[in-house]
Protein backbone atom coordinates (compact mmCIF):
# COMPACT_ATOMS: atom_id res chain seq x y z
CA UNK A 1 0.00 0.00 0.00
CA UNK A 2 1.05 3.77 -1.04
CA UNK A 3 1.60 5.69 2.83
CA UNK A 4 2.56 9.68 2.01
CA UNK A 5 2.59 12.09 4.86
CA UNK A 6 2.54 15.58 5.30
CA UNK A 7 5.07 17.04 7.86
CA UNK A 8 5.06 20.77 8.63
CA UNK A 9 6.78 22.47 11.38
CA UNK A 10 4.48 24.78 13.84
CA UNK A 11 6.59 27.46 13.49
CA UNK A 12 4.87 29.73 10.92
CA UNK A 13 1.70 29.78 9.50
CA UNK A 14 1.52 27.53 6.69
CA UNK A 15 1.47 29.33 2.74
CA UNK A 16 0.80 28.15 -0.57
CA UNK A 17 3.93 26.12 -0.42
CA UNK A 18 3.35 24.32 2.01
CA UNK A 19 -0.47 24.09 0.74
CA UNK A 20 1.69 22.31 -2.79
CA UNK A 21 3.01 19.94 -0.75
CA UNK A 22 0.55 18.88 1.66
CA UNK A 23 -1.85 18.52 -1.57
CA UNK A 24 0.46 16.71 -3.47
CA UNK A 25 1.22 14.15 -0.65
CA UNK A 26 -2.36 13.71 -0.35
CA UNK A 27 -3.68 13.59 -3.82
CA UNK A 28 -0.30 10.82 -4.37
CA UNK A 29 -2.51 8.41 -1.76
CA UNK A 30 -5.97 9.11 -2.36
CA UNK A 31 -5.42 7.87 -6.15
CA UNK A 32 -3.41 5.20 -5.45
CA UNK A 33 -6.22 3.70 -2.52
CA UNK A 34 -3.08 4.38 0.23
CA UNK A 35 -2.38 5.92 3.21
CA UNK A 36 -1.80 9.91 3.74
CA UNK A 37 -0.43 10.85 7.33
CA UNK A 38 0.80 13.81 9.36
CA UNK A 39 3.84 14.52 11.20
CA UNK A 40 4.16 17.05 13.56
CA UNK A 41 7.77 18.27 13.34
CA UNK A 42 8.52 20.20 16.48
CA UNK A 43 12.04 19.82 17.60
CA UNK A 44 12.59 23.30 17.36
CA UNK A 45 11.78 23.97 21.05
CA UNK A 46 12.32 27.68 20.64
CA UNK A 47 10.11 28.83 17.69
CA UNK A 48 7.30 25.44 18.03
CA UNK A 49 4.47 27.01 19.06
CA UNK A 50 0.57 25.52 20.13
CA UNK A 51 -1.11 27.87 17.94
CA UNK A 52 0.63 27.43 15.18
CA UNK A 53 -0.24 24.00 14.86
CA UNK A 54 -3.72 24.73 15.60
CA UNK A 55 -3.78 26.62 12.21
CA UNK A 56 -1.89 24.40 10.39
CA UNK A 57 -4.36 21.45 10.81
CA UNK A 58 -6.95 24.33 10.26
CA UNK A 59 -5.82 25.05 7.23
CA UNK A 60 -5.37 21.33 6.03
CA UNK A 61 -9.28 21.40 6.72
CA UNK A 62 -10.53 23.80 5.25
CA UNK A 63 -8.03 22.56 1.91
CA UNK A 64 -10.48 19.44 2.22
CA UNK A 65 -7.13 17.03 2.83
CA UNK A 66 -7.59 13.93 5.36
CA UNK A 67 -5.47 12.25 6.98
CA UNK A 68 -5.62 8.28 8.11
CA UNK A 69 -3.94 8.33 12.10
CA UNK A 70 -3.92 10.85 14.12
CA UNK A 71 -0.76 13.21 13.35
CA UNK A 72 2.68 12.30 15.88
CA UNK A 73 4.97 14.84 17.55
CA UNK A 74 8.70 14.06 16.77
CA UNK A 75 9.39 15.91 20.37
CA UNK A 76 7.25 12.67 21.46
CA UNK A 77 9.74 10.46 19.78
CA UNK A 78 13.04 11.69 20.97
CA UNK A 79 14.08 7.83 22.82
CA UNK A 80 13.64 6.88 18.85
CA UNK A 81 16.23 9.13 17.51
CA UNK A 82 18.53 8.44 20.77
CA UNK A 83 18.67 4.60 19.59
CA UNK A 84 19.51 5.44 15.91
CA UNK A 85 22.08 7.90 16.79
CA UNK A 86 23.41 4.99 19.77
CA UNK A 87 23.73 2.70 16.30
CA UNK A 88 25.03 5.30 14.51
CA UNK A 89 27.85 5.80 17.11
CA UNK A 90 28.87 2.19 17.55
CA UNK A 91 29.54 2.33 13.80
CA UNK A 92 32.02 4.92 14.42
CA UNK A 93 30.29 7.03 11.97
CA UNK A 94 29.83 10.02 14.18
CA UNK A 95 31.62 13.22 15.84
CA UNK A 96 31.43 15.51 18.27
CA UNK A 97 31.51 19.66 16.46
CA UNK A 98 32.65 22.25 18.99
CA UNK A 99 32.17 24.77 15.97
CA UNK A 100 29.51 27.64 16.22
CA UNK A 101 28.07 29.86 13.19
CA UNK A 102 30.31 31.94 13.49
CA UNK A 103 32.95 29.85 13.46
CA UNK A 104 31.95 28.24 10.24
CA UNK A 105 31.50 30.97 8.28
CA UNK A 106 34.77 32.04 9.16
CA UNK A 107 36.82 28.72 8.33
CA UNK A 108 34.53 29.00 4.73
CA UNK A 109 35.24 32.80 4.26
CA UNK A 110 39.21 32.10 4.85
CA UNK A 111 41.60 32.79 2.50
CA UNK A 112 42.83 29.36 0.70
CA UNK A 113 39.41 28.06 1.48
CA UNK A 114 37.22 26.02 -1.24
CA UNK A 115 34.26 28.49 -1.80
CA UNK A 116 31.41 26.45 -0.26
CA UNK A 117 28.77 26.58 1.47
CA UNK A 118 28.64 22.62 3.53
CA UNK A 119 30.41 22.25 6.83
CA UNK A 120 34.23 22.27 6.11
CA UNK A 121 34.92 19.67 8.40
CA UNK A 122 36.77 21.48 11.16
CA UNK A 123 36.36 19.32 14.33
CA UNK A 124 36.37 16.02 12.37
CA UNK A 125 40.07 15.38 12.69
CA UNK A 126 40.10 16.11 16.46
CA UNK A 127 40.86 12.74 18.04
CA UNK A 128 38.79 11.00 20.84
CA UNK A 129 40.66 12.27 23.49
CA UNK A 130 40.55 15.76 22.47
CA UNK A 131 36.81 15.52 21.98
CA UNK A 132 36.31 14.45 24.78
CA UNK A 133 38.34 16.97 26.87
CA UNK A 134 36.51 19.91 24.58
CA UNK A 135 33.15 18.32 25.64
CA UNK A 136 34.42 17.72 29.49
CA UNK A 137 35.19 21.69 29.95
CA UNK A 138 33.13 23.73 31.73
CA UNK A 139 30.83 25.77 29.31
CA UNK A 140 31.37 23.60 26.06
CA UNK A 141 28.43 22.05 24.58
CA UNK A 142 28.25 20.13 20.76
CA UNK A 143 26.76 19.55 17.88
CA UNK A 144 26.63 15.36 16.59
CA UNK A 145 27.92 15.61 12.72
CA UNK A 146 27.67 12.65 10.71
CA UNK A 147 31.80 11.45 9.18
CA UNK A 148 30.11 11.40 5.66
CA UNK A 149 33.47 9.88 4.26
CA UNK A 150 33.52 7.06 7.41
CA UNK A 151 29.82 6.50 5.89
CA UNK A 152 30.24 5.88 2.27
CA UNK A 153 33.08 3.74 3.00
CA UNK A 154 31.08 1.57 5.46
CA UNK A 155 28.62 1.26 2.27
CA UNK A 156 30.57 1.34 -0.02
CA UNK A 157 29.73 -2.39 -1.04
CA UNK A 158 26.22 -1.80 -0.96
CA UNK A 159 24.17 -0.24 -4.30
CA UNK A 160 22.79 2.84 -2.44
CA UNK A 161 20.43 4.51 -4.44
CA UNK A 162 16.86 6.03 -4.35
CA UNK A 163 14.26 5.89 -7.00
CA UNK A 164 13.22 9.59 -8.16
CA UNK A 165 9.70 9.78 -9.66
CA UNK A 166 9.35 13.24 -10.37
CA UNK A 167 11.81 15.70 -10.53
CA UNK A 168 11.72 18.00 -13.31
CA UNK A 169 9.36 16.21 -15.06
CA UNK A 170 11.97 13.61 -16.18
CA UNK A 171 10.78 9.58 -16.40
CA UNK A 172 11.08 7.66 -13.00
CA UNK A 173 15.06 6.84 -12.94
CA UNK A 174 17.28 5.36 -10.36
CA UNK A 175 19.97 7.71 -9.11
CA UNK A 176 23.10 6.95 -7.23
CA UNK A 177 23.42 8.36 -3.83
CA UNK A 178 26.05 11.50 -3.54
CA UNK A 179 26.01 11.72 -0.05
CA UNK A 180 29.08 14.24 0.09
CA UNK A 181 26.60 16.40 -1.38
CA UNK A 182 25.70 18.22 2.46
CA UNK A 183 28.81 17.09 3.55
CA UNK A 184 28.71 16.37 7.38
CA UNK A 185 25.39 17.39 8.56
CA UNK A 186 24.45 17.55 12.01
CA UNK A 187 22.29 15.03 13.59
CA UNK A 188 22.01 15.96 16.71
CA UNK A 189 21.86 19.71 17.65
CA UNK A 190 23.30 21.31 20.99
CA UNK A 191 21.55 20.35 24.01
CA UNK A 192 21.12 16.46 22.86
CA UNK A 193 18.22 17.40 20.25
CA UNK A 194 17.59 15.36 16.80
CA UNK A 195 17.90 17.32 14.46
CA UNK A 196 16.16 17.10 10.65
CA UNK A 197 18.31 14.52 8.71
CA UNK A 198 18.18 12.15 11.40
CA UNK A 199 14.47 12.56 12.48
CA UNK A 200 12.75 12.22 9.13
CA UNK A 201 14.78 9.24 8.45
CA UNK A 202 13.87 7.25 11.73
CA UNK A 203 10.24 8.77 11.05
CA UNK A 204 9.52 7.89 7.92
CA UNK A 205 10.67 4.53 8.13
CA UNK A 206 8.78 3.83 11.64
CA UNK A 207 5.15 5.33 9.65
CA UNK A 208 6.01 3.06 6.90
CA UNK A 209 6.14 6.00 4.65
CA UNK A 210 6.41 4.70 0.95
CA UNK A 211 6.60 7.39 -1.17
CA UNK A 212 8.23 10.98 0.25
CA UNK A 213 6.99 13.66 -1.83
CA UNK A 214 8.68 17.16 -0.99
CA UNK A 215 10.13 20.42 -2.88
CA UNK A 216 13.19 20.17 -5.40
CA UNK A 217 15.16 21.50 -2.84
CA UNK A 218 15.68 19.32 -0.74
CA UNK A 219 16.62 16.90 -3.13
CA UNK A 220 20.24 17.51 -1.82
CA UNK A 221 19.07 16.10 1.57
CA UNK A 222 17.98 12.56 0.03
CA UNK A 223 21.14 11.40 -0.99
CA UNK A 224 22.11 12.34 2.56
CA UNK A 225 18.74 10.51 3.86
CA UNK A 226 19.60 6.96 1.54
CA UNK A 227 23.30 7.14 3.51
CA UNK A 228 21.37 6.82 6.94
CA UNK A 229 18.72 4.50 5.55
CA UNK A 230 21.76 2.01 4.28
CA UNK A 231 23.32 2.68 7.64
CA UNK A 232 20.22 1.82 10.00
CA UNK A 233 19.51 -0.99 7.96
CA UNK A 234 15.63 0.69 6.91
CA UNK A 235 14.14 0.54 3.65
CA UNK A 236 14.15 3.44 0.81
CA UNK A 237 11.40 4.98 -0.23
CA UNK A 238 10.53 5.91 -3.62
CA UNK A 239 11.10 9.88 -4.34
CA UNK A 240 9.26 12.58 -5.54
CA UNK A 241 10.64 16.52 -5.69
CA UNK A 242 8.34 18.57 -7.07
CA UNK A 243 8.66 22.28 -8.16
CA UNK A 244 8.51 24.91 -5.38
CA UNK A 245 6.00 27.88 -5.60
CA UNK A 246 7.58 31.00 -6.24
CA UNK A 247 6.68 34.87 -5.85
CA UNK A 248 5.99 37.38 -7.86
CA UNK A 249 9.99 38.14 -8.04
CA UNK A 250 10.90 34.00 -8.84
CA UNK A 251 11.86 33.31 -4.77
CA UNK A 252 10.62 30.43 -2.89
CA UNK A 253 7.96 31.44 -0.15
CA UNK A 254 9.03 31.50 3.40
CA UNK A 255 6.70 31.94 6.83
CA UNK A 256 7.76 35.02 7.27
CA UNK A 257 6.17 36.22 3.83
CA UNK A 258 2.56 36.79 5.63
CA UNK A 259 1.01 38.17 2.08
CA UNK A 260 0.68 34.01 0.56
CA UNK A 261 -0.32 32.56 4.44
CA UNK A 262 -3.46 30.38 3.86
CA UNK A 263 -5.01 31.85 6.87
CA UNK A 264 -4.49 35.36 5.22
CA UNK A 265 -6.10 34.17 1.42
CA UNK A 266 -8.82 32.27 3.37
CA UNK A 267 -9.54 35.80 5.12
CA UNK A 268 -9.75 37.76 1.87
CA UNK A 269 -11.95 35.66 0.33
CA UNK A 270 -9.98 32.72 -1.35
CA UNK A 271 -11.59 29.02 -1.76
CA UNK A 272 -9.70 26.07 -1.66
CA UNK A 273 -10.35 25.80 -5.83
CA UNK A 274 -8.80 28.88 -6.10
CA UNK A 275 -5.49 27.66 -4.10
CA UNK A 276 -5.10 24.89 -6.31
CA UNK A 277 -5.63 27.38 -9.20
CA UNK A 278 -3.02 29.09 -8.40
CA UNK A 279 -0.50 26.12 -7.51
CA UNK A 280 2.07 24.87 -9.82
CA UNK A 281 0.10 22.04 -12.78
CA UNK A 282 1.73 18.83 -13.26
CA UNK A 283 -0.84 16.78 -15.93
CA UNK A 284 1.77 13.94 -15.96
CA UNK A 285 2.02 13.76 -11.83
CA UNK A 286 -0.12 10.45 -12.10
CA UNK A 287 1.65 8.90 -15.31
CA UNK A 288 4.83 9.43 -13.67
CA UNK A 289 3.68 8.16 -10.20
CA UNK A 290 2.36 5.36 -11.97
CA UNK A 291 5.73 4.41 -13.88
CA UNK A 292 7.30 4.59 -10.96
CA UNK A 293 5.32 1.81 -8.71
CA UNK A 294 5.32 -0.28 -12.03
CA UNK A 295 9.39 -0.26 -12.34
CA UNK A 296 10.60 0.24 -8.73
Amino acid sequence: MLVTRFAPSPTGSLHLGHAFAAIVAHDFARAAGGRFLLRIEDLDRTRSRPEFEASALADLKWLGLSWDSAPIHQSARTLLYAEALSKLESLGVLYRCFCSRKDIAAAIDAPHEPAETIYPGTCRHLSAGDQERRASATGIDYAIRLNTTRAAELTSSIDIAFTECLALEKPPRRIPAQPNMLGDVVLSRKGNVAAYHLAVVVDDAAQGVSLVSRGEDLLHATHIHVLLQALLGLATPLYAHHALVRDEYGARLAKRDNAHALSQLRSAGWTPEDVRHALPSSPNYARLLRAALTNY
